[in-house]
């Protein structure tokens, strides 16, 4: 049984994904409270999965996380009951997701995470559009569903690492002038300016060009990229239900919009449990670009140029993007990122949501003095969102020229509220502020979506962008077949073309596999995992998975090093940092009561390393420091001080096959 659910603070259901057996036990549920009629059939669309009765069965929970949440800072993270069913909570922009199932709460967190954080990519601060909006409830559950299978099949996935693609240098650095050459024409023929263009090969990354002034792309975004390929991937292969099965009752099922009376500006959800289905898919990239979101299915040629706008960055460094993804060959896309706003006005954009979500809660306890600096930075990130238009005032609407203007005077209005506030110290005074609050707020979500997120971007140098793609596909078409094969079994890892991957194992005998990552720049290298023996295949496969597993449960209880077998394997794990110059630094913290606050291990969810560095090492920049991660698996009769010995040596001489030099490091 599986559910994902999201509530507003209304605890109205903005979102739905589930399976069949958690929508036939919500109705079994219903039945028995009497919220349904006992002799609907189950076939019934009006006894399918009502997002009203999920608001009766679900509010007691979501008022009680409220009420954690307001009245004492300390919101419940998981619930476990009496049949094995676990519960798992997060927050985002002050709406609650919920996610049940019988899986272990650890891999419900890191869904739920990820679930938060491909909306965050999605809609920005902006969750109450997924009440509105059918192309954004099926774009994010089918990235849903491309991370469940990746993280299923792929290392780098599983890691969230980026595979590099490796070619020879002069391969490299063809395909760098080619991008190079399409991001001058792009910017020469139309009117973009930041651009950056990268070529993916199945779930490898195999190049990236930036314009000079782009701001920079963070491996999170790449791995979305990924997720959006290989959504568009399976929509060119005709699979309607994005990598599920429809006759397996795991599968899973998503609550849209009710697509006869769906309109941007009315809140409606329809009563039947749907599928995502190949027209959905389609209009996820195509109808975003086009008026209308009930168009045909329209059949795919090899010039079609799938579109979405998303928010890119991380932290309080958002921008807004329209995504252009390009077919070169089977498997391989080119992705084109346009910036649409000035990075100003969309990370201030955000920084007013998040800080105006900070401040409700405070006013709810009444807290005037934190309330006085979460306001100033609010106000910092208003002034800021609004300069960024006023600044760009010349390419702007009328609409959003307006819109600025009302936000501007209902800002000031509030301003002084907030001012009268700080000096009186009456409480009293909040409730003033609260009634001119929510026009406030409503204007906000206007201008987000009237400058981040507005639809008139993606028909923007559509002509000019498949004509780019075209021309990247006519100069990679000798090539695309031997990047394919490089993608099933990225064999030559290196900058000398005598070394592969499988004669540098040979170096090191009794190991049977590494993945070693640079989590400065989130880039993993590995051999495939490629065994003559299918059953061989799977039970590697699944020891590798759980070492992952096991490794991440020992680094959040402040572990950098452990070792462990069972009866196949022995395994160790390592992570270790050094500074700009190669040597190693050594954390003398006590980490494990320092991690309370930490996201889960990973970049999805958050940059995990990064956050453990600024730990670690409080006086340095984190800019200075590099981080390193090391997994081994080597035969189980491999002693502790072999492992040890390979180890240090494959992370010193690792340079070899990913043509980065690096020194030698102290990894215990």
């Amino acid at each position: 049984m599986k559910g994902i659910l999201i509530f507003d603070h209304l605890n109205d259901v903005l979102f739905t994904k589930c399976n069949n057996k958690f929508a036939n036990h919500i109705q079994k549920l219903a039945k028995i409270q009497g919220l349904i009629s006992e002799n609907k059939d189950a076939n019934d669309t009006d006894s399918k999965l009502n997002p009203n009765v999920i608001m009766q069965l679900f509010s007691p929970i979501v008022m009680s996380q409220h009420v954690m949440v307001s009245e004492f800072r300390n919101s419940y993270t998981s619930m476990r009951c009496h049949d094995g069913t676990n519960m798992v909570f997060d927050r985002f922009m002050g709406y609650t997701f919920i996610y049940i199932s019988t899986e272990e709460v650890e891999l419900m967190k890191r869904t739920l995470g990820v679930c938060v954080s491909i909306i965050r990519h999605v809609c920005g601060p902006d969750i109450g559009i997924l009440k509105i909006s059918r192309q954004k409830v099926c774009l994010v559950s089918s990235l849903l569903d491309a991370w469940v299978h990746l993280r299923t099949n792929e290392q780098s996935m599983l890691t969230e690492a980026i595979e590099q693609l490796s070619i020879n240098t002069d391969l490299g650095v063809a395909i760098l002038k080619v991008l190079n050459d399409a991001c001058d024409k792009l910017k020469s023929q139309s009117e973009f300016s930041n651009v950056h263009i990268l070529i993916l090969v199945e779930q490898k990354f195999l190049s990236l060009y930036s314009s000079k002034n782009a701001h920079d792309l963070y491996a999170s975004d790449i791995l979305l990229m990924v997720l959006m390929c290989w959504v568009v991937n399976q929509k060119r292969k005709g699979d309607n239900q994005s990598g599920t099965n429809g006759n397996n009752d795991d599968h899973s099922d998503i609550l849209l919009p009710d697509s006869s009376s769906f309109k941007e500006e009315q809140v409606a959800f329809g009563a039947k449990l749907a599928n995502p289905t190949s027209e959905d898919i389609t209009n996820l990239f195509r109808g975003s670009r086009d008026s209308s979101i009930n168009e045909g299915l329209h059949s795919l040629t090899d010039d079609d140029l799938y579109s979405h706008l998303v928010l890119l960055g991380s932290e309080h460094d958002y921008t807004a993007n329209a995504v252009h993804i390009f077919e070169l060959a089977d498997g391989i896309n080119l992705v084109m990122i346009v910036e649409v706003t000035n990075l100003a006005t969309s990370s201030g954009l955000y920084d007013s949501f998040h800080y105006l979500n900070i401040i409700n809660g405070l006013q709810l306890q009444r807290d005037i003095d934190e309330l006085k600096p979460v306001f100033e930075s609010f106000d910092l990130a208003i002034k800021k969102a609004l300069d960024g238009i006023k600044k760009n005032r010349a390419n702007v609407s009328n609409d959003v020229d307006m819109c600025q203007r009302r936000l501007q005077l209902k800002w000031e209005f509030i301003r002084k509220k907030y001012m009268d506030l700080f000096k009186s110290r009456d409480p009293e005074s909040i409730l003033q502020i609260d009634s001119n609050t929510s026009g406030f707020t409503d204007n906000m979500k206007e201008l987000y979506r009237l400058t981040c997120f507005d639809k008139n971007f993606l028909k923007q140098g559509v002509d000019v962008l498949t004509t780019v793609g075209r021309l990247v596909r006519q100069k990679l078409n000798d090539f695309s077949d031997f990047l394919k094969v490089k993608a099933l079994k990225n064999f030559t890892l290196g900058s000398r073309t005598s070394l592969t991957i499988n004669k540098y194992l040979e170096e090191f005998p009794g190991l049977v596999h590494f993945i070693y990552i640079d989590r400065t720049t989130h880039r993993l290298t590995a051999p495939t995992l490629d065994f003559t023996n299918p059953e061989t295949l799977t039970l590697t496969t699944k020891k590798i998975w759980n070492m992952v597993k096991q490794s991440r449960m020992h680094l959040e209880e402040g572990h950098l090093s452990v070792m462990w077998k069972d009866t196949t394997f022995n395994y160790a794990y390592f992570l270790w940092f050094e500074d700009s110059s190669g040597s190693p630094l050594k954390c003398k913290a006590y980490l494990h009561h320092l991690m309370k606050n930490f996201p889960i291990p990973g970049i999805f969810c958050g940059d995990y390393y990064r956050k453990l560095a600024e730990t670690c090492f409080p006086e340095l920049s984190v800019n200075k420091i590099r981080i390193y991660e090391l997994y081994c698996v080597h035969l189980g009769l491999a002693t502790s001080s072999c492992v040890l010995e390979h180890s240090r040596r494959l992370a010193a001489t690792i340079w070899e096959v990913t043509g980065v030099p690096n020194n030698p490091a102290d990894i215990l």
